[in-house]
């Protein structure tokens, strides 16, 4: 399993300690009154508030609109990829991220681990015949930006499905920021993009990325890994279009937020 980033301290604290709502800032709600009765302290109040409604309170969590209809790409001919999100690309969600991803505002990662913990795992996929493949970026981006939001919430993604993640893809730094761009320029921008450096190690490809605007990126990703295997590793051609399978691996791809309701 990946190692965690230095953060999860904080997250810890956030989410046993901490009693007030990620969102709102309001004081979560309490266990049922027989169970609230009986903790004595404040600090076991709150640890139970944290594992009954997680890191909103109920009327934030039923606030946000969970797991929107997937988007759908293709790989190639008779073939697409389902994309699913955690949720919509929108207010409160939107501005949460813009904070951690260009500000590096911690304060704002429990939220965004509270929103991942909504994707539920992959039905039939466990870390013996399954792995994470994070959006790769350049050393270019890593360098200016100074962290790589994607590792870190990857990271947590995999601590919670126990699925660890694969790193055999790498990105081409020819490439320009996504930001802005059309559809059209962004799968453009997005050819030979990807890099497939060795052959992965299982055969169940959950890719993740951490806002899917118009879904370019994991389709780009995934072509990669479709045609990359192939012709490097001389790996089955064959596919099966209903399973999105081919060369005996089948693709999945998630993400923490896209488009807009």
């Amino acid at each position: 399993m990946a190692r965690l980033p230095p953060y999860q301290f904080g997250i810890w604290l956030a989410e046993y300690l901490y009693s007030h709502c990620q969102l709102c800032h309001i004081q979560r709600s309490m266990l049922h009154a027989s169970v609230a009765s009986a903790c004595t302290s404040s600090t076991t109040k709150s640890i139970f508030t944290a594992f009954n409604n997680g890191l909103l309170c109920e009327h934030c969590q039923h606030s946000i609109s969970w797991l929107p209809d997937p988007l759908a790409v293709d790989i190639a001919s008779n073939l697409a990829l389902p994309i699913q999100a955690a949720t919509f690309y929108d207010y409160p969600i939107r501005q949460a991220f813009r904070s951690f991803k260009h500000s590096e505002d911690i304060t704002k990662l429990p939220l965004l681990i509270h929103v991942l913990r909504q994707l539920p795992r992959p039905l039939g996929c466990n870390g013996s015949n399954s792995v994470i493949v994070p959006m790769p970026t350049t050393d270019n981006r890593l360098r200016q930006r100074g962290f790589d939001p994607v590792t870190i919430l990857s990271s947590y993604l995999a601590k919670h499905w126990q699925i660890p993640l694969w790193r055999g893809v790498v990105r081409i730094d020819s490439t320009v920021s996504q930001q802005g761009l059309t559809r059209s320029e962004r799968l453009a921008n997005l050819d030979d993009a990807f890099m497939v450096t060795e052959l992965p190690p299982a055969k169940r490809l959950l890719l993740f990325d951490d806002i899917a605007t118009t879904g370019a990126s994991l389709q780009a990703l995934a072509r990669a890994l479709y045609g990359g295997v192939d012709t490097q590793y001389g790996a089955n051609t064959g596919y099966d279009s209903a399973n999105t399978k081919s060369y005996n691996h089948s693709f999945y791809a998630y993400a923490l937020a896209h488009g807009s309701s």
